[in-house]
This record gives C-alpha cells, structure tokens and sequence, in this order.
C-alpha cells in the first residue's frame, strides 16, 4: 500500500524540485554575498544587512504580494519576462523564486558565519604567494568553509521546502504546476475528510526536515570537531 496517493506523491515531488532549484539558483549570489559581508566593510553594509533580513522578518504573505507586483504579468519585471517567454508567475518556476527569496537570508547568514571561521591569516598567506583574491576564495575560503557552506545549504533547503505563505500569494495553488506540498496540506485541512490526508504529508514534511536539520547538525559538529583537533 503506497503510503501517499498520486496527488500527494506529485506535491511531494514539486516540493522538492522547487526546493532543489530554489537553493541551486540562490547559492552562487548567497556565497558572493555571505563572503562580502564577512571580509569587507564598506559604507551602507548595516542597511544592506537589514534589508537582507527582511523576508525573514516581514509575513511571508508580504513578500509574496512584492513578489507579484514585480514579477506578476502586470509586473515591471513580468512584463519583459513575459516578452521573452520566461514569465514566473503562477508557475513552478515562480514557486521556486518565492522559496528562494524566503531561504536567500538563512543561507547568507549561514555562509557568512562559515567565512567568519575560516583563518584570515591562511587567506593572507595565499595573497602573499601571489594568488588573486579569486583564487584565494576558490582554493581556501572555500574549502575550509566547506562544511558550514553545506550545513547552510541544508537548512536553505529545507526552509524553500515549507515554505508557503510568499509562494501561494505569488503563484496560487496550480495542481501539478505550483501545487507545492505546504499548500496541498493546507488544503486538505480545508476539505472535509482530508485530515488523513494531511496527517500523511504532515509526518512527509517532517521527515524532510529532519534529514535537513539533522544533516546540518551533524555536519557543523563534525566542523567543530576537526577545528579542535587543528
């Protein structure tokens, strides 16, 4: 007996498409960014740490209804999307934007205390053999950074996996398309005799947390551990 029926099953499985994609697209802008605010200090770095935070602190809703007004058909960025054929909205795709804004913050702020770890001294030691501050990210911020930078990934993931409030307001509830497995609970809870149902995906989402949450718990202490070891 399967254990989700085929539309749960298909929920289940854009959950973690949007997810997968969400975190993959965020990541290159996230490293850039967590590895700026821990190496550099320039003027407006507290304004920008401030509005980094903000889809963590605002409700989601709010971000979602941003997230329409730009990206929406209506949209000053939809518009041009939608002229080039790449329009977001009530899409998957969407989906995995909204999930993205929503776990861009927790994987900055995650990478940026992975950097923070890493000795600065090594990082000068490798600008003093002539290597380009390129190469020094590649070949040592990077790797020793490594765990927390995949610790962080994790918990990224794991937030663009539940996230629901940004991506209904943004992309609505689509069966198939944007029908993410948040929202398929939601509404199972709304309808009568879905409380099954909705108990199912309630132990699925939280499976896929823990494996998150736990991956991430266990890496960051392996860190630890091999920092004390050093």
């Amino acid at each position: 007996m399967n254990l989700l029926n085929h539309d749960e099953t298909v929920a289940l499985l854009l959950s973690l498409k949007v997810a997968a994609v969400a975190v993959a697209c965020s990541l290159p802008p996230a490293a850039a960014l967590a590895w700026l605010l821990a190496r550099r200090r320039f003027a407006g770095k507290p304004l920008l740490e401030t509005v980094l935070l903000l889809p963590l602190i605002l409700p989601p809703v709010v971000t979602g209804y941003v997230l329409l007004e730009l990206f929406g058909h209506q949209g000053a960025i939809g518009r041009v999307l939608d002229a080039w054929h790449l329009g977001v909205a009530f899409r998957w795709t969407g989906a995995a934007l909204a999930a993205g804004v929503m776990a861009f913050p927790l994987l900055v702020v995650s990478l940026r205390s992975a950097f923070e770890a890493v000795d600065r001294k090594l990082e000068q030691a490798a600008t003093t053999l002539g290597a380009d501050a390129w190469r020094v990210f590649l070949r040592v911020s990077l790797p020793l950074s490594l765990p927390g930078l995949v610790a962080g990934l994790a918990l990224a993931f794991a937030r663009a996996f539940g996230e629901f409030g940004a991506t209904i307001t943004f992309v609505s509830s689509i069966p198939g398309e944007t029908r993410t497995l948040p929202i398929a609970l939601y509404e199972l809870l709304e309808t009568p005799g879905g409380e099954s149902g909705a108990l199912r995906l309630t132990w699925v989402a939280v499976g896929v947390a823990l494996i998150a949450t736990l991956g991430a718990a266990l890496l960051l202490r392996g860190s630890r551990s091999a920092e004390r070891a050093a």
